[in-house]
Parts: structure tokens; sequence; C-alpha cells
């Protein structure tokens, strides 16, 4: 079962169980991925929805911290519960371990020894990893490495 229809069956059962946090969170995500089909004039896949999942993490992981500046907890839990229903739809993330052996394999690859070929490991990883680990984690393991 593909992300969009896996989504849009829990946006059923959501409206199903009457549960008003969660429909709500699914029918962000939905608009997200019907805006970027509209937008483009194209059909998306799986890959372009954790694309659009991911942007929306890091948005929602802003949010938090900015309402955490300003003592907002109502705003942060939920945004926090929004991240929550997102991640549900995120594969598995990959141990530190594996993430670090895949720099390595790609820096090797590359032969990249400066922060020059920074943006060329980053290009090489991020398939790779992508939807799988945090890419502003895996950017800063690429700058210790390179620096």
């Amino acid at each position: 079962m593909s992300l969009k229809v896996k989504i849009s069956e829990d946006m059923k059962n959501a409206m199903r169980s009457k549960d008003s946090a969660r429909l709500g969170a699914i029918r962000l995500l939905q608009s997200a991925l019907k805006q970027k089909e509209v937008d483009e004039r194209i059909v998306i896949g799986d890959d372009d929805v954790l694309i659009i999942i991911e942007k929306m993490l890091k948005q929602r992981r802003d949010s938090i911290d900015a309402f955490k500046k300003a003592d907002r907890q109502d705003l942060v839990e939920n945004e926090e519960f929004e991240v929550s229903v997102l991640m549900q739809y995120m594969p598995e993330p990959l141990e530190d371990d594996e993430i670090i052996n895949i720099i390595d394999q790609t820096i090797k690859n590359l032969s990249a020894s400066t922060m020059k070929d920074m943006g060329a490991v980053m290009n090489a990883v991020k398939p790779k990893l992508s939807g799988k680990a945090n890419m502003a984690d895996v950017s800063q393991k690429i700058k210790s490495k390179l620096s």
C-alpha cells in the first residue's frame, strides 16, 4: 500500500472514530500533498510524500523551539502531537553507526577531503538517508568528518 493510500485510510479512520486532533494533523498532511500535486501538475509517489513529511516535521520542530522560548506549553503540546502523527508515516530511522558508515563510504567514493566537497557529499547521501535520518544531524556529521 502506498503512503498516499495509507494516509487517506488513516484520515477516514480518524473521521469514523471522531478523533479531531488526529484528523486535523492528517488533513494538514493531505493538504500539503494535494498542493504539491496541483502546483507541479504531477502525481506524487512515496519519495515525494516522504520529502513533504520531512519538511513538515522540520517546520513543527522549529515551531516547538519557538513556542518553548515563548513559554507557550499549549502550543508546544499541539505541535508535538502533530510530529507524532507525521512520524507514523516515516520509515524506521537508521542507527548512528549505519549513518556514519554511509557517510564514510560516500566520502571515500567521492574522494572528498575538504569543506569544499560538503555539497557533493550531501547530494550523494541525501537519497540514501532521506526519511531515515535527520538531515540536519547528517550535515553536522559530514562537517565534522570533512573539517
